[in-house]
């Protein structure tokens, strides 16, 4: 994070609050997939921190939605609820990392399993990269957070509040006012059978009526924080469209006359939207009307079977990365998207900073996503053929200046991202590109050929840290016929040229 950010800290903030909760949330379901025999104490724990990191992470996201729909910095109240927040979240991350080193000494399950140490080991490095983050580029206010609250127990525990002993964010509990609130929430143990839980962060909603009018409360309501309330994730009113069940009933028609029409295989890939009734005219190309309605998408099947491409990418990693990973940001597309056109039909365009930028980051894992599972195939390796190989040496001075610098490329990502192969239709020429994230830091107006996934869940529980190690074995299953229809298609898009 930049020291760039001046007065818009405080947002800058939550939306980082926002992707590392996110990302915890995803490293602790990741952990209960890796070792479904974990002892049940600790896949207690593992659930309630979910819990936490989600509840935590809906706070930031619709903080941002207040401050996007206001379209005003935060005012002095909420810059306060906001150091209140960042505090839960920089205890909540510390208390996650002990949690995870007590479960990677004591969990028999833990050590049966391989690799899995290592892979808490970093997950718990992960999580100490955000309270470090927030330590190294915050100055006062904003910095006045304890990071080393009081001790707590040694024992598994998720630091959560009871529902029923709710703490306002807005009371004075500590000798310095709202400062010093939840330096040290009471732990529930994960037996201890509460009504339900709340992330370290008291109750969210003012209460006061003063102060209520002094700021926007955030769009998520009690019951919605909770989990037991009806409202999405996306609106303060029913208003919120979800995927209809009509979207479901034209897929399934339109399935069905595919069937009908087609002589061939379907195509495991061909898009899940709905198109009209095709029409069979002899001696008649049958144009391609299909298309993918707002909140319509859907995870595309894998091409070849999880263990496949073994022994360079394992079974394990590929069920969690396919089913889980991308599943999340299908969903996450298919919500920016409804929300959008729910935007568009009652004009309120109060959300549209935050769900252009779920849109980007969801739209963008789901598409490279979709091409990453088709460029890999257990048949996959050696080297390019005829036209690509052709355009490749011409680009780059021969193949193995080309995958030097791809690998270099791919090894260097900051954090998550991608390294990616384009075809530029403006220079007309292949491109080695890396992308942050998914969507970040990258180029537009080129075309994806070939994209490689280096965000940890690619490769951790194989090849732990060594993400060189992962890039080498890789090649192994580029499956380059698939890498080369997508250019021979691409290379028909040019521009004039600048």
């Amino acid at each position: 994070m930049l020291l760039i950010y001046g007065d818009l800290m405080p947002v800058r903030l939550l939306e980082e609050i926002q992707f590392w909760k996110n990302q915890e949330l995803e490293h602790a379901n990741m952990i209960s997939q890796l070792i479904p025999d974990l002892e049940p104490e600790y896949a207690q724990v593992l659930s309630e921190w979910e819990q936490v990191f989600q509840k935590t992470e809906e706070t930031a996201r619709g903080w941002l939605t207040s401050v996007s729909k206001n379209r005003q910095l935060p005012e002095p109240n909420m810059i306060e609820q906001i150091e209140l927040l960042l505090k839960a979240s920089v205890y909540q991350s510390e208390q996650f990392v002990q949690q995870l080193e007590y479960m990677r000494q004591y969990s028999k399950a833990v050590q049966d399993t391989s690799a899995a140490s290592i892979m808490i080991s970093h997950i718990a490095r992960e999580s100490y990269v955000f309270v470090s983050l927030v330590h190294g580029i915050t100055n006062v206010p904003l910095a006045s957070i304890s990071a080393h609250p009081p001790e707590q127990p040694t024992g598994p525990q998720a630091h959560i509040h009871a529902v029923s002993a709710p703490v306002s964010a807005f009371d004075n509990h500590g000798p310095n006012g709202p400062q010093d609130a939840h330096l040290a929430p009471s732990p529930v143990q994960p037996n201890a059978g509460s009504p339900g839980i709340r992330a370290m962060i008291g109750n969210l909603k003012p209460q006061e009526e003063a102060v209520h009018r002094s700021f926007p409360p955030s769009p998520y309501s009690e019951q919605a924080a909770l989990g037991t309330g009806n409202i999405p994730p996306y609106s303060t009113s029913s208003a919120y469209v979800t995927p209809a069940a009509s979207i479901a009933k034209a897929e399934q028609r339109q399935e069905q006359t595919d069937a009908k029409v087609e002589t061939g295989r379907l195509d495991p890939h061909r898009s899940g939207g709905t198109s009209p009734p095709s029409r069979t005219v002899p001696n008649k190309p049958q144009q391609d009307t299909a298309y993918v309605p707002p909140g319509g998408h859907r995870l595309p099947p894998l091409p070849y079977a999880y263990q496949a491409l073994e022994p360079y990418i394992d079974e394990t990693t590929m069920r969690i990365h396919h089913d889980k990973h991308h599943q999340s940001y299908v969903d996450g597309l298919n919500k920016a998207e409804l929300a959008l056109a729910e935007a568009r039909r009652t004009g309120g365009f109060e959300r549209i900073k935050a769900l252009e930028g779920e849109l980007a980051f969801n739209g963008a894992g789901h598409y490279l996503h979709t091409i990453f599972w088709e460029i890999m195939n257990p048949k996959g390796g050696g080297m390019p053929e005829g036209e690509l190989r052709s355009m490749i040496e011409r680009d780059f001075g021969s193949y193995d200046a080309f995958k030097q610098q791809f690998s270099k490329a791919a090894e260097t990502v900051e954090g998550s991202g991608w390294a990616i192969l384009v075809w530029s239709p403006r220079s007309r020429r292949l491109e080695i590109l890396q992308a942050e994230k998914h969507q970040n830091l990258s180029q537009w107006d080129i075309v994806p050929l070939l994209p490689l996934d280096v965000w940890e869940h690619a490769y951790y529980l194989k090849h732990q840290n060594k993400r060189a190690d992962y890039v080498r074995d890789w090649w192994n299953v580029v499956y380059w016929p698939k890498v080369n229809e997508r250019y021979l298609k691409a290379r028909e898009l040019k521009w004039t040229p600048f």
